[in-house]
């Protein structure tokens, strides 16, 4: 999302400040970067490019191979293509509106841009609430998970991850309620001629923050706090089980339970990445109503910025924990996945 305060055009005022539309009153005053334009467009280009490749090569793997359609890799497929479609249509505009310190391509695209990524920013985090219910539901339930979990659960979870993010960041936006009780506010010192900013005022700042990643953060929290004392008690009994044990059978292979509980933590720290990228930025959407929108737009552009960088870092996360990742990594960028009946192929014998 981005949330910036754009001042009007005055000449009086800004004397030896460059305007989007020099020739237009009411113009937005163009944003000046701290470093150069060249910089910027470096930058934001390889994040783009990191995050279309590394998310589109996860949604092939899971896509293709059958022994990854599991109800954690649906909802990890479903997240995966919400950060490739924010690397495919908002980070590009984003990336020139940052370069160019103006907003050119128009209000409709604005709208329709700003809705994109109020929606998918939601959705993450609504998969990401539903990926924690799924893991809780793994590791607190295991004999029981197979009728809670079925196909039928994880559509409806996916829907919901959409469908609400979508009606909400569409909704709010091209019906003008993300000002409501602020117009005076908005027309006098927001809006203008080169300028796309996400304004809200207080009250649906308040909410927006709060339903769109405050509550469903504090719901992950609890829950992953919960599966942390589960595990850790499993993991004693396991330690304490593999004392009497012999060499051999300890030398044996990984049980579900093991491989439940490393998902678990891969999970947690998708999470807590999605935490620690987004959790700046949401900060200031909901302080800056109540300091009349006094935060440098700069600051709200590179925290918006380092929100995207959630969407890059994800693959990275899979393929340092999941050896189905590398595995599928090694098969599709060898070119075997084009060869026939791949979609069978054990990934643990590619490890």
């Amino acid at each position: 999302m981005n949330l910036s305060n754009s001042s009007k055009h005055n000449t009086a005022e800004f004397t030896d400040t460059l305007f989007c539309f020099e020739s237009l009153s009411g113009s937005c005053k163009k944003l000046s970067q701290p470093f150069s334009v060249q910089t910027i467009v470096f930058v934001t280009g390889t994040i783009i490019g990191i995050t279309v490749i590394g998310n589109f090569l996860v949604i092939i793997s899971i896509a293709h191979f059958r022994q990854l359609h599991t109800p954690t890799n649906y909802l990890i497929l479903s997240l995966t293509t919400c950060d490739l479609l924010l690397g495919l249509f908002v980070m590009p505009l984003s990336a020139a509106k940052s370069a160019q310190g103006c907003w050119y391509m128009g209000e409709f695209l604005c709208k329709f841009h700003t809705s994109a990524d109020i929606t998918l920013s939601t959705a993450s985090i609504f998969h990401l609430t539903f990926i924690s219910a799924e893991r809780y539901c793994a590791v607190y339930h295991p004999l029981t998970y197979h009728l809670l979990i079925r196909h039928i659960s994880v559509l409806l979870m996916v829907t919901i991850s959409w469908l609400l993010p979508t009606l909400f960041g569409y909704g709010v936006i091209f019906t003008g309620l993300n000002f409501k009780g602020s117009e005076d506010f908005y027309y006098t010192h927001i809006q203008c001629i080169g300028g796309c900013a996400v304004f809200f005022s207080g009250e649906l700042a308040v909410f927006a923050s709060f339903t769109s990643f405050f509550i469903p953060g504090s719901i992950m929290l609890w829950i992953y706090s919960r599966i942390y004392v589960v595990v850790r008690g499993q993991v004693r009994s396991i330690e304490h089980l593999a004392n009497q044990l012999s060499r051999s059978r300890q030398q044996g292979s990984p049980t579900s339970g093991h491989c439940d509980r490393k998902g678990t933590a891969t999970i947690a720290i998708v999470f807590g990445g999605f935490l620690i990228c987004w959790a700046p930025f949401f900060l200031c959407l909901i302080i800056n109503p109540f300091i009349e929108y006094s935060i440098n737009p700069v600051l709200i552009d590179v925290l918006m910025w380092f929100g995207y960088f959630n969407s890059t870092i994800n693959p990275f996360i899979y393929a340092i924990r999941y050896t189905w990742f590398r595995a599928a990594l090694k098969i599709i960028l060898s070119g075997k996945v084009f060869h026939e009946n791949t979609s069978r192929i054990q990934l643990s014998s590619y490890e």
